[in-house]
């Protein structure tokens, strides 16, 4: 396979994943086309690999943590984004999807890779192991931990609002 068949069959999978880890769409494409560069750079060596899909997670996972490691690139976060406007009459569905979503980035960044390998993208627990250089213990100790951490969050009840219009 020639990296551009590799690269217009993947992209959008890559981009999924990156914006899981990241959490940001316009950072998750910049992400990947990063990757991408990367790769194409060394795609005769990647090509001959069983599974160039997995040494290209790989390389997506590791500059997601490079990229947090460096201070430059740290970003604040706010609570509310006051230049939009806030929707009231959201479904319960997206509502609970949103909710559980900001919980899984609030997670550590080793325990969210695990969910979303595993969960988002449907890996198994060798093949995770396998692109984070971890053992399988260690996969399914983080995917413990953030499983439990989810159910706390989710169990323990929002401060209802208070005033109104």
């Amino acid at each position: 396979m020639t990296f551009e068949e590799y690269a217009f069959a993947r992209t959008s999978a890559l981009v999924r994943l990156a914006r899981l880890l990241t959490g940001d769409e316009h950072r998750a494409e910049d992400l990947v086309q990063d990757v991408l560069a990367r790769a194409y750079a060394r795609w005769g060596r990647i090509s001959r690999t069983d599974q160039p899909d997995a040494y290209v997670r790989r390389m997506l996972v590791n500059a997601h943590n490079s990229w947090w490691r460096q201070r430059s690139s740290r970003e604040i976060s706010v609570a509310a984004v006051t230049d939009r406007a806030a929707t009231i009459d959201e479904a319960a569905g997206v509502a609970e999807r949103d909710a559980l979503w900001r919980y899984v980035c609030d997670l550590p960044t080793r325990q969210r890779t695990v969910i979303v390998l595993r969960y988002y993208e449907d890996l198994d627990d060798t093949m995770i192991a396998d692109i984070l250089g971890c053992s399988t213990g260690t996969v399914r100790t983080h995917a413990k931990r953030a499983l439990a951490a989810l159910r706390k969050r989710q169990e323990t009840p929002t401060p209802a609002r208070t005033g109104g219009f």
